[in-house]
């Protein structure tokens, strides 16, 4: 995966996406963040997150003869919903693994789009498991969420639209799950504003990609307790391990309740219904796990959509 793939797949996905927009965090109340914070809000994205970039991008590079016998994902739920998205569109079957713990409204959203959904582990890691065997076994195409250059390539044009929207950004704030996100869009960042910081977020539960950089090579975590399920992974996939080990700068743990605490404010102060990895960004600052120096401008993103921060504040 190059910078020249993620241009081509953003010419590629762009008639099906939508170019979302950024709010600055400004007259926040319930966080002193004491920088200027710009939120790309991607939890508006079709599909509901900017996994539908990645999907998108994978479909449109494969014949229609690849994806006769449907596509087959497992998901936490935000790369599910794309994936069942993109069938649609392309009239094939969509069947998708949830581990145990994915939200009941994803759920549903998958069923109302025609997907089939099945339940299989407690974390994605045997969710994929699952979903392998069952591609496998009916010839569908399977849609790995982040050991795909081509999925990879579509979520790094998030990063093209942030440079345009926030030219004066000097940090990037990023949740991980199994890192194509983060991967992507450092692929882009370093090359476009080489002198610019990448900054991942885990759960403290699952500090997958923190884990294996502290290695020096991939690890699988022995356990995983978050229950953020969106950024639940075990383990990472070596291409992607070796882009974020030559581009991110650093990365930092947060607790759920501190996503959680971050959800409720988006939704109190500014009505950003985001799910916890939508939250990550600013868990990372309101926490304090990531403490800019002042003066920094920060780009971070509602990767996406959900009711979590309904459920507190207001």
């Amino acid at each position: 995966m190059s910078h020249e793939d993620i241009m081509a797949a953003a010419r590629r996905i762009a008639p099906f996406i939508r170019r979302t927009p950024v709010v600055k965090l400004d007259h926040a109340t319930g966080a002193d963040l004491q920088n200027d914070v710009y939120l790309k809000l991607e939890c508006l994205q079709v599909s509901g997150s900017f996994k539908i970039r990645g999907a998108t991008n994978r479909v449109k590079t494969l014949e229609p003869s690849r994806i006769e016998n449907g596509l087959v994902a497992a998901s936490g739920g935000n790369h599910g919903l794309a994936t069942a998205y993109v069938a649609a569109q392309a009239g094939v079957p969509a069947t998708i693994y949830l581990p145990n713990n994915a939200s009941p409204l994803k759920a549903e959203k998958l069923r109302k789009w025609g997907a089939d959904v099945r339940f299989a582990g407690n974390v994605w890691d045997e969710a994929h498991e699952a979903a392998s065997a069952k591609a496998k076994a009916c010839g569908a195409f399977y849609m790995h969420p982040f050991a795909d250059a081509q999925i990879v390539s579509g979520q790094g044009t998030v990063a093209l639209e942030m440079v345009d929207q926030i030219p004066d950004a000097d940090i990037y704030i990023v949740a991980i799950g199994g890192g194509g996100l983060i991967s992507g869009m450092s692929e882009v960042l370093k090359h476009v504003k080489p002198d610019a910081r990448i900054i991942g977020v885990e759960p403290t539960g699952s500090p997958t990609l923190h884990a294996s950089l502290a290695a020096g090579h991939v690890v699988r975590l022995p356990e995983i307790t978050t229950k953020v399920a969106t950024m639940a992974c075990g383990r990472t996939d070596e291409s992607i391990y070796a882009i974020v080990a030559k581009h991110v700068d650093d990365i930092v743990l947060v607790e759920d309740a501190d996503m959680q605490k971050a959800a409720e404010l988006l939704w109190f102060e500014f009505g950003i219904a985001a799910d916890l990895s939508g939250a990550a960004s600013l868990a990372a600052l309101m926490s304090g796990a990531f403490k800019p120096p002042r003066g920094a401008r920060i780009a971070g993103l509602v990767c996406g959509a959900g009711v979590e921060g309904l459920n507190g504040r207001g």
